[in-house]
């Protein structure tokens, strides 16, 4: 078996605001496995400022798992612990190698065409009329939960938007998520947490700094909307770490994305931690070209959970790969009448 990998650069159609800054462009890297007569393909999404592999010598780990790719996969996977996106490159890459297709790992319904995978619609963060505006394409376009990313403008006009949305919409009709990426302290989440719960709020991700666990812990035992965990999760590999987390937080959610916290395998560790612990949970792209995006709906499909998914990212870029992935009143969709762009690819 042989490897290389390839750099490409997505490019954002508008600004991307979060509470860490505007995104622009996106880096991801393809991972070729071939053995001769087929050819499998993986991302290794590498997300800048984020990830815990964002590393100088990224490119030459990637290159090592080149070198030594006809090693034993699980001696390779142990190497790449420590780093999640290439592990979950390597693990999408053998899988789509070892399927009848390149982009048909995990067949089911949803493959097929015939069913669906309920995703939330994403408002990014702008000044106030950017925002309201996104709000309004959203839920013109079917979907009935929504997230909108807080934290970067005045938490006053924030509070608006959810007010605007609760004067036409009930709790009922529409979900509200809200994801703060840590933009609060100890010291005022739980103010702003009370005034979001104003607005029958779902749930809000990541309102403090991962690394402050027993804060965190307090904050999901008075809450008055529950808190979901997802930086929180980065950067603990071993069972026992994911495990002693889960425990002591004991938080009402958890978000997994593959590339962040090491792939397939290392989200089911964490998906039975959570139903161990009464804890729930959904699966959320990070930023994935379509190659990447393509996986983690077929397998977030395979697992039966029927909340509203974090996958509506597909829409972001202007040079996205061409796949079979449509929105569509609010569910992800694989359209088998549209077709993989290989060419850009180079399959």
């Amino acid at each position: 078996m042989q490897a290389f990998f390839k750099k490409y650069t997505l490019e954002f159609r508008r600004p991307a605001g979060t509470s860490r800054g505007v995104l622009r462009v996106k880096e991801t890297y393809f991972l070729y496995l071939t053995n001769g007569a087929k050819t499998g393909i993986g991302e290794c999404n590498l997300f800048k400022g984020l990830s815990i592999d964002d590393r100088p010598d990224y490119e030459e780990k990637l290159q090592w798992l080149c070198d030594h790719i006809s090693g034993n996969p699980i001696s390779v996977m142990m190497e790449l612990k420590e780093w999640p996106s290439i592990l979950f490159g390597y693990e999408m890459a053998l899988k789509s190698l070892q399927s009848q297709d390149p982009f048909t790992l995990f067949p089911s319904m949803f493959t097929a065409g015939e069913d669906t995978i309920n995703i939330n619609g994403l408002v990014w963060m702008g000044d106030q009329e950017f925002m309201l505006q996104e709000l309004e394409n959203k839920l013109e376009s079917g979907f009935n939960c929504i997230k909108l990313k807080i934290g970067a403008i005045d938490f006053d006009k924030e509070l608006e938007l959810l007010a605007a949305v609760r004067s036409r919409f009930c709790e009922s009709e529409i979900t509200i998520r809200v994801d703060a990426n840590g933009a609060f302290t100890p010291q005022n989440a739980m103010s702003k947490l009370d005034a979001l719960a104003h607005y029958q709020v779902h749930s809000i991700e990541q309102p403090i700094q991962q690394g402050q666990w027993q804060e965190m812990a307090a904050l999901c035992e008075q809450s008055p909307i529950d808190i979901a965990l997802d930086e929180e999760l980065i950067g603990l590999y071993d069972i026992e770490d994911k495990q002693r987390c889960v425990e002591t937080i004991k938080p009402q959610y958890i978000i997994l994305k593959p590339a962040l916290v090491g792939g397939f395998q290392s989200c089911r560790e964490w998906i039975n931690i959570a139903v161990s612990n009464n804890t729930g949970w959904w699966m959320t792209s990070a930023l994935e070209s379509n190659v990447g995006l393509n996986a983690i709906a077929q397998f977030t499909y395979t697992l039966g959970n029927e909340m509203p998914q974090g996958l509506g990212t597909g829409g972001l870029y202007t040079n996205n790969i061409d796949a079979p992935l449509e929105i569509k009143n609010g569910t992800l969709r694989c359209n088998n009448i549209s077709q993989w762009d290989t060419n850009v690819l180079n399959l």
